[in-house]
């Protein structure tokens, strides 16, 4: 048609900021999982590393960093001896449960058994 402009609809689209936001921050390896701990209440760092098979004490140490910079994670340390480093989400991190409990639901409908960690 003449005068009108070729238009494809697709290059229109584009991924909502929020959810950009978002999984730059829990799409990381072992953040929601971290995060998912949290939400059952405070955990120490040996805690934390016990609940994730499979992470490092480096990589736990980093994402608890990384949380706590985007407020998500309180660090607590309590004077000892020994000397005691407790972890507990904000209200922004407890806010995440419901969103974290719907991702695990979905999961379990939709994601093949060996698609899941762990899983044998």
């Amino acid at each position: 048609m003449a005068g009108e402009e070729s238009h494809d609809i697709a290059s229109c689209k584009q991924v909502d900021d929020g959810i950009t936001r978002v999984f730059q921050l829990l799409g990381k390896r072992w953040t929601g999982p971290i995060v998912s701990v949290l939400t059952t209440g405070p955990a120490y760092f040996v805690s934390l590393r016990r609940a994730i098979p499979g992470i490092s004490e480096r990589m736990l140490s980093d994402r608890l960093t990384e949380l706590t910079a985007a407020g998500l994670v309180v660090r607590e340390v309590y004077e000892g001896p020994p000397l005691r480093v407790v972890y507990r989400l904000t209200e922004a991190g407890a806010a995440l449960e419901p969103a974290l409990k719907e991702l695990g639901g979905w999961a379990m409908k939709h994601l093949p058994e060996r698609d899941r960690p762990g899983g044998c």
